[in-house]
C-alpha cells in the first residue's frame, strides 16, 4: 500500500481517535515505517495544533490529550463511495423527510470532493439505479430512534398505536426493529393483547420510554417472527414458489429478510409475504433459474406484464 506523507500524517491521527493510546512500534508496523519517522508524523501533528501526547517509558507510548476536541472526520475514496451509495438507498427508506436529508447530506459531501471524484460520484447518482421497492408509506424518524433505543436498553415503550379506526395505548416490550420491502416494523410482546405481535410503525403515533425493564428471549429471532407474522397481513401477497437451484445458491442470493428457504426434493421453496407484487415478480425473474409459482396465481400475471414491458423495450 502506497500513502502520500499528508495521508500517512492523518493515519497516525486516526489511529490515535480509534485505539487512544499507541506505542512507536505499533505505530510504525502499521503503518511499515520505522520509529523515527512516526516522531516525525507525530511532530507534524504537533505543529498543527493537535495535542499528541508522549509517554516514556516500557509502557509509553502516542495518545491523545483527554477532552481534546476532535477535528471532522476524514474518508478515503472508498469509504466515500459507501457513503454515497448508502444515502442513495437512504432516499428510499420510509422514512420521514430521508430524501430530503439524504440530498442535503450528498450536496456537502460533493462540496468538499476533489474534482475528479466528484466526477466519478456525480456519474454514480445519474448512471446507478437501485432497485428497491419504493416506499408507500412515511415514518417519523423519531419514532424508530426511540424504538431503537428502548430495544438497545431493555426498556418498555407506551405506543400509542392506530390500526384502521381503532387507536389504543399499550405497553410493549420492543425485541427490535426491521425494515423490510420499504416498511418499518417493530416485533415484541404486546402486554395490552398479553402475546406477540409485529407492530407497522406507520401507525404509531408516538412513543414513550418507560422506566420499566424487560428481558427478551434469548433465542429470538427477530427475522423469523416477523417474516412469518406476514401471513396474517391481508394487504400483503404471500409468495410461495419453487426455485430449480441448489439451496446453498439460493441462500446466498436470496436475501434472508426477503423470504424462507426450504429444501423441497430437487426444489428449493420460497415463502414470502410482500405487498409490491411486480417489484418481487422482477427479484424472481432476476434469479435466472426455472420456477413454479404456486401462490397467488396473480404472480403470473404480474410476469406476464413483466414480459411484455420487456417485449416493448426490444422493439
Amino acid at each position: 500500500m502506497v500513502y502520500r506523507p499528508t495521508a500517512r500524517v492523518l493515519t497516525v491521527l486516526e489511529m490515535l481517535q480509534t485505539h487512544g493510546t499507541m506505542s512507536g512500534p505499533e505505530l510504525a508496523d502499521s503503518l511499515e515505517v520505522d520509529a523515527r519517522t512516526v516522531r516525525r508524523y507525530v511532530t507534524t501533528l504537533q505543529d498543527m495544533g493537535i495535542p499528541v501526547e508522549a509517554e516514556v517509558g516500557r509502557y509509553g507510548g502516542y495518545t491523545l490529550r483527554p477532552g481534546f476536541k476532535l477535528p471532522p472526520m476524514m474518508f478515503d475514496d472508498q469509504e466515500v463511495l459507501v457513503l454515497v451509495i448508502g444515502l442513495m438507498m437512504a432516499r428510499r427508506s420510509a422514512l420521514s423527510d430521508s430524501e430530503r436529508a439524504a440530498q442535503s447530506a450528498l450536496a456537502k459531501i460533493e462540496r468538499v470532493l476533489p474534482f475528479e471524484l466528484r466526477g466519478r460520484l456525480s456519474a454514480l447518482q445519474e448512471a446507478a439505479l437501485m432497485d428497491t421497492p419504493e416506499a408507500d408509506t412515511q415514518v417519523e424518524s423519531g419514532i424508530v430512534t426511540a424504538l431503537t433505543l428502548a430495544v438497545q436498553r431493555n426498556r418498555q415503550v407506551m405506543l400509542s398505536y392506530a390500526k384502521s379506526d381503532e387507536a389504543s395505548e399499550r405497553v410493549v416490550d420492543p425485541y427490535g426493529v426491521v425494515c423490510h420491502a420499504a416498511r418499518w416494523y417493530a416485533a415484541g410482546y404486546c402486554h395490552l393483547r398479553e402475546d406477540m405481535r409485529v407492530f407497522r410503525l406507520d401507525r404509531v403515533q408516538s412513543v414513550c420510554l418507560l422506566e420499566s425493564s424487560f428481558s427478551a428471549p434469548p433465542d429470538f429471532d427477530l427475522l423469523e417472527f416477523t417474516l412469518g407474522s406476514f401471513e396474517a397481513i391481508p394487504d400483503r401477497w404471500n409468495i410461495d414458489v419453487l426455485l430449480r437451484m441448489p439451496l446453498d445458491e439460493a441462500r446466498r442470493r436470496v436475501p434472508r429478510e426477503l423470504a424462507t428457504l426450504t429444501p423441497d426434493g430437487e426444489w428449493v421453496r420460497l415463502r414470502s409475504s410482500i405487498h409490491d407484487l411486480h417489484w418481487m415478480a422482477r427479484t424472481l425473474i432476476a434469479l435466472g433459474c426455472p420456477l413454479r409459482i404456486h401462490a397467488p396465481e396473480e404472480l403470473r400475471e404480474a410476469f406476464r406484464r413483466l414480459a411484455h414491458q420487456i417485449y416493448l423495450l426490444a422493439q
